[in-house]
């Protein structure tokens, strides 16, 4: 499953995700790394979550041979992965929201990111536009450490230093 490539700085380039088989497998990826999940384990989360997906169905959707499931079962997937079921649509504007959420996630994860105040933020969470520059911020900080940025060296207060 080869869903996304490194560019030469280390980050991963956001994969095509056009089809459904290449959302669900960046979804199986990005969900349980590293796991092999499979049709049987992803039904059964499904259905623990109040949601109805048979493990035939959902293992011919990761072989390709479903591409044009109801909005039933594209409902059933966003359960499982626990993202909003659009990103499943056929040129879903939900896909770059989800991509820009599981990597903030995966900096999290990694320790690149400690901790995120926001103000004024509602039951919705984070504005998704607002979540790309808070990752674009982190990039920009990176290429800075590594000695990529021409710009003036600030101290702490972000005065220049």
């Amino acid at each position: 499953m080869d869903v996304g490539t490194l560019m030469d700085n280390g980050e991963e380039r956001t994969p095509e995700l056009t089809t459904l088989q290449q959302k669900v497998e960046y979804m199986v990826e990005k969900t349980f790394p590293g796991e092999k999940i499979s049709g049987r384990v992803f039904a059964d989360l499904v259905k623990e979550r109040g949601g109805s997906l048979s493990h035939s169905y959902f293992s011919n959707i990761l072989a390709g041979k479903v591409t044009n499931p109801s909005e039933e079962i594209l409902k059933a997937l966003g359960i499982g992965f626990g993202v909003d079921w659009r990103f499943f649509k056929d040129e879903s504007e939900v896909v770059d929201d989800v991509v820009a959420g599981l990597q903030f996630l995966a900096k999290r994860r990694t320790g690149e990111i400690s901790g995120l105040a926001g103000r004024g933020i509602d039951d919705d969470g984070l504005d998704p536009e607002l979540l790309q520059f808070v990752l674009s911020l982190l990039e920009d900080n990176k290429d800075s450490k590594d000695g990529r940025d021409n710009g003036p060296e600030t101290a702490p207060g972000g005065q220049p230093g």
